[in-house]
């Protein structure tokens, strides 16, 4: 289009199945560029990171981010507490033995098992129930856990980033959330700005959702004007 806007779409677009790392993250604004220069010096540290932020801002992509340069050889392992049932979320998280309960016909490894040797993301930790964050403490304090139904207990090396969108402090202070379990977390906190304090990130980011729809669309990318 006739006075485009000269900012160039990103030509790498982001799938789940290709390890991702910050140079993917859109945002040359210096509030970006500073979270990603902090999240960047971490991604190797393999301690627990708690990120914050509003719905929306990427606080997975961030995660993915800092798995794909911290040179784990296992996988990203993503789990969001809020969209699973607390009856389902026990044998998510830590799999189940055969048994266990009604229906459970076999065996089954849980998402932190799967997880061993990579990164395990906790989308909205603050919707995981009280009891279950007794066992996630375990987890980060012993590397083991016991399957539900089972007696042996499993070693893993898994590093966990927490996510969230609320104020995890507040909900300690209710007695929603274990302080113990807060503070396990909350060894390496990084806040990803919304939107609204980065406006100057928004041309890029409309550049690289067109060049992602034509892609999806099977047509040229276009670009915007610069009045729009």
């Amino acid at each position: 289009l006739p006075n485009a806007s000269p900012t160039a779409p990103a030509t790498r677009l982001i799938t789940p199945q290709r390890s991702i790392g910050f140079e993917d993250i859109i945002g040359e604004s210096h509030i970006m560029r500073e979270t990603c220069a902090t999240a960047r010096k971490m991604a190797q540290s393999g301690v627990p990171i708690l990120i914050e932020g509003e719905t929306g801002v990427g606080k997975e992509l961030f995660a993915r981010a800092i798995h794909g340069e911290s040179q784990r050889p296992g996988s990203f392992v993503p789990i969001n507490c809020g969209a699973i049932s607390r009856e389902l979320m026990a044998s998510e998280l830590f799999g189940h033995e055969k048994g266990a309960f009604t229906g459970a016909e076999r065996s089954a490894a849980g998402k932190i098992e799967v997880a061993d040797g990579g990164t395990l993301c906790l989308d909205e930790i603050g919707e995981l129930p009280v009891a279950l964050q007794v066992k996630l403490l375990r987890v980060l304090q012993e590397n083991e856990f016991y399957r539900v139904g089972g007696t042996t207990p499993i070693h893993v090396d898994v590093r966990i980033i927490a996510a969230t969108h609320q104020d995890l402090e507040k909900l300690v202070r209710d007695g929603d959330f274990r302080e113990d379990l807060f503070h396990r977390l909350n060894v390496i906190r990084i806040h990803i700005p919304r939107l609204a304090e980065r406006r100057e990130d928004i041309p890029a980011l409309a550049g690289y959702f067109l060049q992602h729809a034509a892609q999806e669309l099977g047509v040229d990318p276009k670009v915007l004007h610069k009045d729009t």
